[in-house]
């Protein structure tokens, strides 16, 4: 896991609870039907919302905001220059024996294809379709994220309009007004917590997280062609560090 999403996930967490703490009792603001209402809605809006096929990769969506392995791109550009150097001094054809120390199907699909003298064209199609497809898959699980932060705040507001529609039927006895209004407002709190501290940041770093694969993956199609079009390791290496940030680019001259 990443600390940093453990730090922000708990961080912003106490920091919720400690100010509610510090407005009062935290029983002031724990009210269970609006909770039902607004945490309850807030999944099966997404039901009407979109397919149940997507809805169902829930819970898998939210492990990878969570749980996932950064990607290495340093590592990724050492190996496929690796892999162009073995190309360029044993013939293409050596990488076959490369290809079985590979975890990443990826680069073994691409370099597969390069041993079997596919044609570089049809080599640059394939993975890019495959590029498609994981981006199309990354943006529908980023989709129920958003979809769940659009909702939340407007059914709070349901919520809250509700309660206040009920409060104002029956203005017998003032000092419940005050109590009334309160828990008519936690559904509208509710909503905004669900959007804000929930479902929003973990749109956002799905989004993040899908940028990065993306890139990683675009790495290894421009190292393959590359190799596949028997580029000297040098330049494959110039092409692939392209990717990276300037600053990085710095750091490894120098320590070259």
């Amino acid at each position: 896991m990443d600390l940093g999403v453990l730090f922000g996930f708990i961080g912003t967490w106490l920091l919720i609870i400690a100010t509610l703490l510090m407005g009062g009792s935290i029983t002031t603001y724990i009210d269970v039907p609006s909770a039902v209402l607004v945490f309850g809605a807030s999944i099966t809006i997404l039901f009407f919302a979109m397919p149940a096929k997507y809805v169902k990769g829930l819970v898998g969506v939210t492990k990878k905001a969570f749980f996932y392995k950064p990607t290495q791109i340093d590592k990724l550009i050492e190996d496929m220059v690796s892999f162009a150097e073995i190309a360029r001094r044993d013939g293409i054809l050596s990488l076959e024996n490369a290809v079985k120390d590979i975890d990443d199907p990826f680069i073994v699909q691409g370099i597969q294809m390069a041993v079997d003298g596919t044609d570089p064209e049809l080599i640059e199609q394939v993975m890019l379709n495959d590029l498609d497809n994981l981006a199309e898959r990354h943006e529908s699980g980023k989709f129920i994220f958003d979809t769940m932060g659009k909702y939340a705040p407007a059914i709070g507001m349901i919520g809250t309009l509700i309660g206040l529609v009920a409060m104002l039927a029956d203005l017998s006895d003032p000092a419940a007004i005050g109590a009334g209004l309160a828990v008519a407002l936690l559904t509208t709190l509710y909503g905004a917590i669900v959007s804000n501290a929930v479902a929003g940041p973990i749109a956002d770093r799905l989004s993040k997280r899908s940028a990065e694969e993306v890139m990683y993956k675009t790495i290894i199609v421009k190292g393959v062609m590359a190799i596949q079009s028997g580029d000297n390791p040098r330049v494959v290496e110039q092409k692939l560090r392209t990717f990276l940030p300037p600053s990085e680019r710095a750091q490894e001259e120098e320590a070259a």
